[in-house]
């Protein structure tokens, strides 16, 4: 079915902070076979959750796509999704309409307009160190969220927001980053460490972990 759109996601090495309780190796993967997939389609479809289902697709060094969907309507535009595990498009979907809009309204007075991210599926591992492990991103099953576009025409980035001037923003941000950290196994912002610094990185790896 549809290619998959290869993005630059997580600056190597964005990942080595996690506690070594979160780093086993990596579980087998749901293909688009699995129940468990079919399962998520329909929780997709129940919610009003436009997507394509992708087909299976295995690269060379271990990447692969497993039971991945392309994400098309989720009520609120998003700018660079590729591939997703259909978990984590579904966590997705949940963490916009549940986490980013409500806190948008409380915290900034207006909605989302559009969400950028820097994408979700790239073939790579979480450092350049021989050996290393392979980031979820490799896997489809992570996605790195760097800004919101809002109503009102404002555009918040977490490059800048994080810590700049706005009391607002400042409050917004790590809202809906907590946000994610209850709906995503992994939630990694500006606090995590230097490689997040603009950007806030939720994946579905082995969990919990929130920084």
């Amino acid at each position: 079915m549809g290619a998959l759109v290869v993005l630059t996601a997580c600056i190597p090495g964005g990942d080595r902070q996690r506690p070594p309780s979160s780093r086993p190796a990596p579980e087998a993967r749901a293909d688009s076979r699995d129940p468990a997939t079919r399962q998520c389609h329909a929780e997709l479809a129940r919610n009003s959750v436009e997507f394509r289902a992708l087909e299976d697709r295995r690269f060379e060094n271990g990447c692969s796509a497993l039971g991945a969907v392309q994400l098309l309507e989720i009520g609120t535009p998003v700018t660079n999704l590729g591939a997703m595990t259909c978990p984590l498009a579904r966590q997705f979907a949940r963490w916009t309409r549940e986490s980013v809009q409500p806190a948008a309204r409380q915290w900034l007075g207006t909605t989302v307009r559009r969400i950028e991210t820097f994408g979700t599926y790239a073939c790579r591992s979480v450092n350049s160190r021989p050996g290393a492990r392979l980031s979820e991103h490799a896997y489809a099953n992570a996605v790195d969220v760097s800004a919101f576009l809002l109503d009102d025409g404002r555009r918040v980035t977490v490059q800048q927001g994080w810590n700049g001037g706005d009391e607002r923003v400042r409050q917004f941000l790590p809202a809906i980053h907590q946000g994610g950290c209850r709906r995503f196994n992994i939630g990694l912002g500006p606090d995590s460490d230097a490689y997040h610094y603009n950007h806030m990185h939720f994946d579905m790896g082995r969990g919990p972990y929130c920084r």
